[in-house]
């Protein structure tokens, strides 16, 4: 433990030392007007069952003629109540609702004080998202939404957001991505079975901006080619609850919303805090993940807030692999293999530190500062495929495995190729050199072969140092009935990569083993403009601007990782292997900019039997032009505490500017031929992908429709909801095609300097359309029999993706495949929990169906997990906690090409991973001042 400490102050230190904490101000709180009819007045306090005030509570009267929200205190007071009885809803995220009837005379002050019960999964809970009218309960909504609170984030294992998300939200995937590139840093995650950067991300309301990593090679094929914000990024106790918006809302929100949006709320408290220490293992005995965490709440002035957060985490590797039936022949042979010689599991991750603020201030004149900050830093180190020191072309061998490829070092010197040092020729025979010819090649000082340095080949380590820091800071304020919301915020996401155990071959025992590839950097700043106005009590208009510019750039690597040696002209491949250097000829940084304006207005029906949204936007893009979208929405209550509700609306997402114009080379595994590969993906407008049909990207545009039903019924809340979202022009990446030697020279043309060492390459395009529908349901019941003690909870998403265009592309079916088959189609969730005094069980089970994979050519079959956590209060505020989840160690089916392959036992693309158990202990402290 006390390496643990002495890394948390390492890691608290260097970020305080470089000054990464973000300060902003900010304020909440908000009310709306009441009937001015009324005679008597209502007040109380809501407290917790630990007698603590709680904040935040939505205090409503059911006939709609009052609301209010508790401040800190936990108190409340409503004027102006008609004399009579009147039925009061107290609500919050993260408690059980609780109704009382208080009866009012005239002049009369009724007292109502209120004690809320803590519940694991509540559905009639505020949301945010979804609407500009005034937060709404889930079951009121008009569209489908999530809400998560930050309880049901903590009662789990792990302490990654994405992780976290995924045994709470029945739509959402995300899976572990081993040996996939820079996709292996920044994971991506995606809702519905869409593309990852199909789904807008906010942070307190406000876009966040996109990870600098573009997936080339991630999601089973599904997310290939995008480039999604990075929500691991944020520390998860700073957040109070997560909403995730099921539907279309682009005309709300903009670019990027066609299947959802998520957006993290981070806490408001002013006082207190709480303390977390966190350990796991697997059941294999790899992978220990630490995580320290704290947050605490400060007063800023009579009503505003300081909540501050940090995170400090660490993760060993795991390996779930088997040998290679090529490197289990050498070992055989008394070759020096590592066993096994091709790791296949969770990456390490060093220095995970992150730091997260949310402060805001009241000035006492109805105007409001707010803000939040966070910065975040780690190292991310995994691996890439094993290279066989007789087959591995362009290194090893010449002719892919029949004859070693033995540089002359007399020719590399003059330039002049002429066979001066007479090197012998080394034949390959059943995997096995010619020991006396190349005993000769060793022997001789100007013949060189890289199992000189490598006997029994190598395996590159692959990974990043990653930077993500961002701010948002605004006013707020209302006058005469508007209420006004400035704001502008920035962010940064930058990935400086790094590879070891690896060569520049062309550089022959020159080369070094340690590289700096390069450095890929994402910045985006918005300046937002919202208004709102309420007519009465049933009207609300909203509308606003925004100007938003994003900016993606290369940053070249160390000159012997993109550097083309003496030993090119001979065969061997230039650039650091397994993933070449931004050379200068790839450096560059390309802007783009955007402005916005958006009208949104909502209307209920009397007694609040039926409700209608209507919404649009437009949005001109400096390079391809504007986009207009739609959106209505509507909610019919049918029967008490039943509702239809649905919505239909188009959508759009612009290209990035990274996806434009990103090149790159990566190596990958070609199951045809059975060998490493160098895979180019070069822009849409270089004249090889024009010739192939490559054009200037296009945004891709969506029609989104779903019908549903909203149940709400005591201690019964159910929803359930259809969707079908059309996607036109989807932005995937091409076939591989291969090149041909004038595609090689027009490439070098144009500066793609790493096109020497190429055999296939790769672009951009639209040139797929999707259609993706299914149903997702929600459902929660606390037993009255049980005094709300214990609250079942049920999750259940099915969806469908069919492939309704793909022009040209995807001959052999593969894309086709893969955006239809790769995810599961069914996803299931059903936990319980009981709290019987200072003891809390909670089970859980999670179903993934079946998933091909399309690199083993297998599908896999469905699978059910068990997780189980118990926790105990301690007295002081201490509790003790102690989980489990997959606890039956549960893994994929075994994949049977695993030997002959690449040694994956386990699908690389299992949707809830291939690593088996996880067991964990918690100690967290919880303080109040």
């Amino acid at each position: 433990m006390g390496g643990v400490t002495r890394g948390v102050m390492r890691g608290v230190m260097r970020g305080v030392t470089r000054g990464v904490m973000t300060v902003f101000l900010v304020a909440a709180g908000w009310g709306i007007p009441q009937a001015a009819s009324a005679q008597g007045t209502v007040r109380g306090t809501v407290t917790d069952e630990a007698g603590r005030p709680v904040s935040g509570v939505e205090v409503r009267f059911a006939d709609g003629s009052a609301r209010r929200l508790t401040p800190d205190d936990g108190s409340y007071r409503i004027t102006g109540v008609g004399t009579g009885s009147h039925t009061v809803e107290f609500s919050r995220i993260g408690y059980a609702t609780h109704s009382a009837v208080v009866t009012v005379a005239d002049d009369e002050t009724v007292q109502l004080d209120v004690v809320l019960v803590t519940a694991t999964i509540v559905l009639d809970r505020l949301v945010v998202v979804g609407s500009r009218a005034p937060p709404r309960s889930t079951t009121e909504s008009m569209v489908p939404v999530d809400v998560v609170p930050v309880s049901d984030l903590a009662r789990q294992g792990d302490s990654d957001l994405s992780t976290l998300l995924r045994n709470v939200v029945p739509s959402y995937n995300v899976t572990a991505e081993p040996i996939s590139d820079a996709a292996s840093i920044s994971r991506p995650a995606s809702i519905r079975n869409l593309a990852p950067d199909h789904t807008l991300v906010l942070v307190n309301g406000k876009r966040r901006h996109r990870s600098a990593v573009i997936v080339l090679f991630g999601g089973n094929g599904v997310a290939d080619g995008a480039q999604a914000p990075d929500v691991a990024t944020l520390p998860s106790i700073a957040m109070s609850r997560v909403e995730v918006l099921r539907d279309g809302a682009s005309a709300q929100y903009g670019s990027d919303a066609i299947a959802g949006v998520i957006n993290f709320v981070p806490g408001t408290s002013r006082s207190g805090g709480a303390v977390e220490i966190r350990h796991g293992r697997f059941r294999e005995g790899d992978g220990d993940m630490y995580t320290v965490a704290g947050n605490v709440g400060l007063p800023l002035g009579a009503g505003g807030f300081a909540n501050l957060s940090a995170e400090f985490g660490q993760a060993d590797p795991t390996s779930r692999s088997v040998q290679r039936d090529d490197a289990a022949g050498l070992a055989a042979l008394g070759v020096p293999v590592r066993d096994p010689a091709q790791i296949w599991g969770l990456p390490e991750v060093d220095d995970n530190v992150k730091l997260f603020a949310n402060l805001g201030y009241a000035f006492g004149n109805g105007v409001e500062a707010y803000g939040h900050g966070n910065y975040h830093a780690k190292a991310v180190t995994g691996g890439f495929y094993h290279r066989n020191p007789n087959t591995r072309d362009a290194v090893f061998s010449i002719d892919g495995g029949r004859t070693l490829l033995v540089a002359d070092m007399l020719d590399a010197r003059d330039g002049v190729l002429d066979g001066s040092a007479n090197c012998p020729v080394v034949p390959v025979v059943n995997n096995v050199p010619d020991q006396a010819a190349l005993q000769r090649v060793k022997d001789d000082p100007d013949c060189f072969t890289f199992q000189e340095m490598f006997p029994g080949g190598f395996t590159p380590q692959f990974g990043g140092d990653v930077f993500d820091m961002a701010g948002v800071a605004g006013l707020r304020g209302s006058s005469g009935g508007l209420e006004w919301d400035l704001s502008g915020g920035w962010g940064t996401h930058r990935v400086d990569f790094f590879m070891m155990n690896t060569v520049n071959a062309s550089l022959g025992p020159a080369t070094p083993t340690d590289f700096r590839p390069g450095v890929n950097q994402q910045r985006e700043f918005n300046l937002n403009l919202d208004l709102a106005y309420g007519i009465g009590e049933r009207t609300h208009l909203a509308g606003g601007l925004e100007r938003r510019v994003e900016s993606y750039e290369i940053v070249p690597g160390d000159r012997a990782s993109w550097e083309i040696g003496p030993l090119l002209v001979q065969g061997f491949s230039a650039s650091s292997n397994g993933f070449p250097g931004f050379s200068p000829f790839s450096e560059g940084r390309w802007d783009r900019s955007n402005v916005a304006v958006y009208l949104d207005a909502n209307h209920d029906g009397a007694d609040g039997r039926w409700g209608l949204g209507v919404a649009a936007r437009l949005e001109d893009f400096a390079d391809f032009g504007t986009t207009v979208n739609g959106k209505v929405s509507g909610r019919v209550r049918i029967a008490e505490g039943l509702a239809l509700r649905g919505g239909l609306s188009t959508g759009f997402r612009a290209p990035t500017p990274g996806q434009a114009n990103f090149q790159h080379i990566g190596t990958t595994y070609d199951y045809d031929i059975q060998e490493l590969v160098n895979v180019g993906t070069i822009p849409p407008t270089s004249a090889v992908a024009r010739s192939k049909g490559g054009r200037l990207l296009e945004p891709e545009t969506s029609v989104n429709l779903s019908l549903g039903t909203a149940l709400g019924r005591g201690p019964l809340t159910v929803t359930a909801d259809y969707f079908n979202v059309a996607v036109s022009g989807r932005i995937a990446l091409s076939n591989d095609y291969i090149l041909t030697p004038a595609e090689v020279e027009q490439l070098l043309r144009e500066g793609v300097e790493a096109a020497r060492n190429l055999r296939q390459f790769r672009y951009y395009n639209n040139d797929f359309s999707t259609r993706t529908q299914g149903v997702d349901v929600v459902a929660a019941y606390s037993p009255p029999s049980m005094g709300g003690n214990t609250t079942f909870s049920l999750l259940i998403n099915h969806t469908r993706t069919a492939v309704t265009d793909h022009g040209a592309q995807d001959p052999d079916g593969i894309r086709v495949r893969q955006l239809e088959q790769a995810l599961p189609t069914t996803r299931g969730g059903f936990s319980a929990t009981h709290r019987a005094g200072s003891l809390r069980l909670i089970g859980r089970a999670n179903y993934f169906s079946s998933w091909w994979d399309h690199a083993d050519e297998f599908t896999y079959s469905g699978k059910l997990l068990l997780d189980a956590e118990g926790a105990y209060d301690l007295s002081h505020g201490v509790t003790l906690t102690m989980g489990a989840e997959n606890i039956l160690d549960t893994y994929p089916d075994e994949n049977p090409r695993a030997r002959s392959g690449v040694g994956n036992l386990y699908s690389q693309h299992s949707p809830f991973g291939f690593q088996g158990a996880l067991f964990y202990v918690k100690a967290s402290y919880s303080f109040e001042w």
